[in-house]
């Protein structure tokens, strides 16, 4: 499943994001990659330890929560610790794939699905598009500020080159409670299905009611607690 989830941050968010991530310390990313990873990670991760920078990542931890979408797509058990990069001209994120587990302890989990939360307007940088290569397909996106993109955590990807301006994102991962792709995409054709029904039917009909028990009881079915 690859999605560009529009709005997760509405103007308002954004525009404090943005302040909040420009007051920020900013660090080499290569602490936060894998051994593979560390070669070809060429960012800066911004330090979260702060006082704005928790206030920032609790922000953006709840809008993302918060986003019905993300909800359906990723089924999510767990989220992981967010990050915020910022890369400059010159920097890039080559060809890699995410580490299976993420964190430590009661925080360790599997990453079924990662996430790019973009914060900087497309059209203030240059190159920096993300790519990833899933199904025999290669996906180029530069989103919107505000926008999420959610892909299969399986998938090579890589930040192209950024040739000027400078591009900032939050990413992170999710652990999903269905861990099936395959079962997780029937159910967010029929959470879309049941969103479509709801504009026509009355939630206690037979019909909204079939669905809804359909939707529980696979969750039952291919389900993790």
């Amino acid at each position: 499943m690859f999605l560009t989830l529009s709005g997760v941050l509405d103007a308002g968010q954004l525009a404090t994001a943005q302040q909040l991530a420009a007051t920020l310390r900013w660090v080499d990313g290569a602490a936060t990659a894998g051994p593979a990873a560390r070669a070809v990670k060429h960012n800066e991760q911004a330090d979260l330890a702060s006082r704005t920078g928790a206030r920032l990542r609790d922000m953006l931890g709840d809008a993302i929560r918060a986003h019905p979408v993300f909800t359906a797509a990723a089924q999510p058990r767990h989220i992981s610790s967010l990050l915020v990069s910022r890369t400059q001209a010159g920097g890039t994120y080559g060809l890699h794939v995410d580490n299976p587990f993420m964190g430590t302890g009661e925080a360790r989990l599997r990453t079924d699905l990662s996430f790019t939360l973009f914060l900087s307007e497309p059209g203030s940088y240059q190159g920096g598009e993300l790519e990833i290569n899933h199904a025999g397909m290669t996906h180029h996106t530069k989103a919107q500020a505000g926008d999420l993109v959610l892909y299969p955590s399986t998938s090579l990807h890589q930040v192209c080159p950024v040739i000027s301006g400078q591009r900032v994102v939050c990413v992170g991962w999710v652990e999903s409670s269905i861990r099936d792709a395959a079962a997780r995409e029937i159910l967010f054709d029929l959470e879309n299905l049941r969103a479509t029904l709801s504009q026509t039917h009355d939630v206690r009909s037979p019909e909204y009611l079939t669905l809804s028990k359909s939707i529980a009881n696979l969750i039952r079915l291919w389900g993790e607690a």
